[in-house]
């Protein structure tokens, strides 16, 4: 049985952050589905296909290199609903410090409680990437900031002409 791994997020916009966690996670698992929340009361940067497109332009050959297949989803649920929807066994989290941590550890127990079939898996950010939040890069990034060592260069062009406007 194929082990498939579900990592859920905004990703707006993808960053090194979490292409980190993707190049972890892919050697976890022989499926990594990557979720897009989808809220109605949020209004994005970037609208969900842009996205989309994002994860699987960067992705992809993350995926390749580790010989896992890699698929690209949106969900408006909850992420355990996500994970039975896509057959996912594994929740996959990335940590930045400790007060991810504490976050997750409740967020993990929820979601075994709600979907005991489901394992959480925390993944250390490396060094490099700890402090790159998509938060942060909106706002240098809006500010007319260089974000260039933050995302991928094809986001950084993508926010730049975002902002130019």
């Amino acid at each position: 049985m194929p082990r498939i791994a579900l990592y859920a997020g905004s990703f707006d916009p993808v960053t090194n952050g979490h292409l980190d966690v993707v190049r972890h996670a892919v050697r976890l698992a022989d499926k990594l589905v990557i979720a897009i929340g989808v809220h109605p009361g949020k209004k994005p940067l970037f609208p969900a296909d842009e996205r989309m497109a994002m994860l699987e332009t960067t992705c992809a050959p993350i995926a390749r290199r580790a010989k896992c297949k890699l698929q690209c989803i949106t969900f408006s649920n909850l992420v355990v609903i996500a994970a039975r929807k896509a057959g996912a066994t594994i929740l996959i989290r990335g940590l930045r410090d400790a007060s991810d941590f504490d976050y997750e550890m409740q967020m993990a127990g929820m979601n075994e409680a709600m979907a005991p079939g489901i394992q959480s898996v925390f993944l250390p950010a490396s060094a490099m990437v700890r402090p790159i939040t998509a938060t942060l890069v909106r706002q240098i990034a809006a500010m007319g900031g260089d974000v260039s060592s933050f995302v991928p260069a094809s986001v950084a062009a993508k926010l730049k002409k975002k902002f130019a406007r």
